[in-house]
């Protein structure tokens, strides 16, 4: 590598990630606290959404690596298809440098219906794998001249040629082909959240598959575990709004993807759509239901099964269901939709059942494996 930055000591549970500003929020500076926060409490990684209002991935992304030293970095997701690939290169180039090696550069498949009312070309994993090329041969210091491929067509592209840069890239992937892809392209996945036990084991299995079919090492892509985490001691509306709006708000964007990902009930994702409640509603569940609707959806019309997807009750039960994430084949786990202020506790849990022995000489680079 050609810049001079040594890898940082790390955090204690580098097996950990959380979110920053994780789902709605209407203040960016908050992620400065959450940032500090977070490595203070050992917490390994800490991921960055992207959405069209006030969570810019690169600008987050900078910020959470200025108020920073230890903690890992990642962006999760962004798209291919929104910037320029050498402003994507060098907005990773440029993090990796800052951070001295603690940044994993994401991307998604995003939202079809989303890009169509932006005017911008649906994402295919053709695309993703053409433009996670280039972004590679921009980073080891390779002019990328007459490019005519599935993510484009580029004249002549270049950083420069001194860069020898090792960026690991992490793929979003929930579908049987993405996760193929993610094996056999990128450095770590990031499954998705509401996945049951049994689907995160056959997921992580393709991923593996896919690798060592590609003649790559199968345990050289990490793979994050993605697991919603709703702890007793904060409201009742606040665990409504995490668990249920959450999980209500993916299946009113893309119900069938995460129903046939779990091998659920189509019938019962009908049912969901069909309800006087949903039909119609004004918003994502998540950011304006309240805790009649929430309510409403949990005990009239969401399975059980669905909803115990998920981590919650005391840190204690939550804690236990992070090594079921790690039996179930995950290399690592991010406790979704919580505050570290609010994981604060299950971290504590976690302590006291965490398999250290196993978890050694885990990089905090969320995309590194060991």
């Amino acid at each position: 590598m050609t810049d001079t930055t040594s890898p940082p000591d790390g955090q204690d549970l580098p097996e950990l990630g959380c979110y920053g500003l994780a789902g709605h929020s209407a203040s960016p500076r908050d992620l400065l606290a959450e940032v500090r926060l977070a490595e203070r409490l050992g917490i390994g990684s800490v991921f960055l959404s992207e959405r069209f209002n006030v969570k810019d991935a690169a600008v987050m992304a900078g910020a959470a690596g200025a108020v920073s030293e230890n903690i890992g970095i990642a962006t999760a997701a962004t798209n291919h298809n929104t910037r320029h690939p050498l402003v994507t290169a060098t907005f990773a180039t440029t993090m990796h440098r800052m951070t001295g090696g603690r940044y994993a550069f994401g991307l998604g498949r995003g939202f079809d219906l989303l890009f169509d009312v932006m005017g911008v070309p649906k994402i295919t994993g053709a695309q993703m794998e053409d433009a996670i090329g280039i972004y590679r041969s921009l980073w080891h210091g390779q002019a990328v001249m007459g490019h005519d491929g599935p993510a484009g067509h580029y004249p002549y592209l270049s950083q420069d040629s001194s860069f020898d840069e090792d960026i690991p890239v992490l793929m979003m992937a929930i579908g049987p082909r993405s996760l193929e892809l993610a094996g056999r392209v990128a450095d770590g996945v990031v499954l998705h959240t509401f996945l049951s036990d049994e689907t995160l084991a056959r997921s992580v299995r393709i991923v593996r598959d896919a690798a060592e079919t590609a003649g790559r090492d199968p345990a050289s892509v990490r793979v994050w575990a993605v697991m919603a985490t709703v702890e007793e001691s904060i409201t009742e509306e606040a665990r409504l709004r995490k668990l249920v709006g959450r999980l209500a708000t993916y299946l009113q964007g893309y119900g069938e993807v995460l129903v046939r990902a779990n091998g659920w009930d189509l019938a019962a994702l009908e049912r969901f759509r069909a309800d006087d409640l949903v039909q119609g509603y004004p918003g994502a569940f998540d950011a304006i239901g309240t805790v009649e609707q929430l309510s409403h959806l949990r005990d009239d019309v969401l399975p059980a099964e669905w909803l115990a997807a998920s981590a919650t009750g005391s840190a204690a039960q939550c804690a236990v269901r992070i090594q079921d994430q790690l039996d179930a084949g995950a290399d690592s786990v991010i406790l979704h939709g919580a505050t570290p202020t609010e994981l604060a506790p299950v971290l504590d849990a976690w302590r006291e059942i965490r398999p250290a022995e196993r978890l050694a000489g885990l990089p905090t680079n969320p995309g590194r494996s060991r």
